[in-house]
């Protein structure tokens, strides 16, 4: 496995909240990511993915539609690609605690628990990490209260984890890593 570079403060978002489906991901730049959760008349879940593009102006990024028992249902990227959500966070059988997806670029990510520690961390097909989660200690901010930080790591791998689409998809698949580890799913 690559070693784990340490991320630049700029390239660290804290994520409020323990359910990361509600969640508002920020650094010293302002509100990057916010993820925004609502139940219609019929009870189902919608979780809608928000980036920011400049203050008081965001771009919906992905709309998550959860089973009606509360699992994995289906995302819609954009305005017309929909998937799976379990093709976004696929269990890796060689590896417990991982779970795999195809990135915009159509390469193989896992995000999997390191060896040692707490971080959870994204590995591109050649074993680089180009991003990891660590929780943290509860912190209150303005913003809300913060339990983990992601770190996307620059230049690792191919260099790409900072650009859309894969800063986006790395977000969304952290959000749903998050999820399935919660609830044991």
């Amino acid at each position: 496995m690559a070693s784990v570079t340490a991320a630049s403060p700029n390239d660290i978002l804290s994520w409020t909240n323990q359910d990361s489906r509600e969640s508002v991901l920020f650094n010293a730049w302002g509100i990057l990511y916010r993820f925004q959760t609502s139940v219609g008349q019929n009870g189902a879940s919608v979780t809608t993915m928000w980036r920011a593009l400049r203050p008081n102006k965001e771009d919906r990024i992905a709309k998550l539609e959860w089973a009606a028992n509360g699992g994995l249902g289906r995302v819609i990227m954009g305005k017309v690609h929909t998937l799976r959500m379990t093709d976004l966070a696929r269990p890796d059988p060689s590896l417990y605690g991982a779970r795999t997806f195809t990135g915009p670029d159509g390469l193989l990510y896992r995000w999997r628990p390191a060896p040692t520690g707490v971080d959870i961390l994204l590995q591109d097909t050649a074993g680089n990490v180009i991003a990891f989660f660590r929780p943290t200690r509860q912190t209150r901010y303005q913003i809300g209260d913060v339990y983990g930080e992601i770190h996307y790591i620059r230049n690792a791998g191919l260099g790409t984890v900072m650009h859309p689409p894969m800063m986006d998809m790395v977000t969304l698949t952290a959000m749903l890593y998050r999820f399935c580890a919660q609830w044991n799913i």
